[in-house]
């Protein structure tokens, strides 16, 4: 049984692995500043509220890490909008690299924890030169700052780690939906699913970003791996962490399912897991959308086990389930209709 310190655990991916941490019988500590997290998804762990780019982040964290006898820590807090970070790239550097710098420091600092599992991104990737992405791909040229951020996270994690005898390890995740237990929905209506329901709630039409991308149906396509299976992913990975040396060939992982949805698909099978009849609108592309990435999840399927376990069917319906639970989202949908 491990203590995990868990950055974000509050959130949406952070509080369904503190979920399958707590399933698994470890113990966690939660450092969240509730930008986006709910304080009641602490699952009776404690919680302490920091932001963890703030310039005192670095003394906290080594507090909170002596004080509970951290044995590893998952980083996810960061900043996660890839429109939003080519928008304001100076902030979003300052949070995600001052965040992944400051708990790296406070790792140093109080000599009890030595083993980090970073959130990381397909957003390394940028425009990546295959259809399907292995971890050693070349180049890896992001094509956003958020995605910036991410490879230069992985950087910064292999340098101290070597430097330090920290045991490192990055998840590059795809496109993370669908839920687990109802009330760990996602709170935040930043991704596509969560978007289409709040326009639905709306009467509005949900918003295809681009129909002329250099795919089958014109729409971007991604790899679409649900939440849970992610979450397992993570103890996985804590779990290759507690290898010797030998048996830790890799630092980088992609977790996804190998295979592609593209964005109109999605928005098909809301259609058909609501029932609700709407009509979609096109809206001109977002900066820093790729076309397409799908994963390749070889290494994590041979090296830890992992495989992913839904598909985008369970992915939409757990979403609605866990929508329609929320009295803050739920809506009527019999006389439902689009108004625009």
């Amino acid at each position: 049984m491990a203590t995990v310190l868990v950055t974000g655990g509050c959130g949406y991916i952070g509080g369904h692995v503190v979920h399958a941490l707590k399933q698994a019988g470890d113990k966690v500590v939660i450092v969240d500043d509730l930008s986006y997290g709910k304080p009641d998804r602490t699952q009776g762990f404690p919680l302490v509220v920091q932001d963890v780019a703030a310039p005192e982040a670095a003394k906290v964290l080594t507090q909170v890490m002596k004080l509970y006898k951290v044995d590893a820590v998952i980083h996810f807090a960061a900043r996660k909008q890839v429109g939003e970070s080519v928008e304001k790239p100076i902030w979003y550097y300052q949070q995600n690299i001052n965040g992944l710098l400051n708990v790296l420091k406070a790792m140093v600092d109080s000599g009890v924890t030595n083993k980090l599992v970073f959130s990381s991104s397909a957003a390394t990737y940028g425009i990546p030169p295959v259809a399907v992405v292995p971890e050693d791909v070349s180049p890896m040229v992001p094509i956003n700052p958020y995605g910036q951020t991410k490879l230069f996270g992985e950087w910064m994690g292999n340098a101290v780690a070597k430097a330090h005898g920290i045991r490192f390890v990055g998840l590059r995740y795809f496109n993370v939906a669908g839920c687990g237990p109802v009330e760990l929905e996602d709170p935040a209506i930043l991704n596509l699913i969560p978007m289409v329901f709040n326009n639905l709630k709306k009467g509005k039409a949900p918003a295809i970003f681009g129909n002329d991308y250099p795919t089958p149906d014109g729409t971007c396509v991604r790899d679409y791996v649900h939440v849970s299976d992610l979450a397992d992913a993570h103890v996985a990975a804590l779990r290759y962490l507690d290898r010797d040396d030998a048996d830790r060939p890799y630092s980088a992982f992609n977790v996804g399912t190998g295979k592609g949805t593209s964005v109109r698909q999605i928005v098909d099978e809301v259609k058909k897991v609501t029932g609700l009849p709407f009509t979609e609108k096109i809206e001109k592309r977002r900066a820093g959308d790729p076309p397409q990435l799908i994963c390749s999840p070889k290494r994590i399927n041979e090296v830890m086990g992992w495989h992913a376990k839904y598909g985008v069917e369970d992915i939409v319906e757990s979403a609605w389930k866990a929508w329609q639970a929320n009295p803050e989202h739920h809506f009527d949908t019999e006389g439902w209709k689009q108004v625009d």
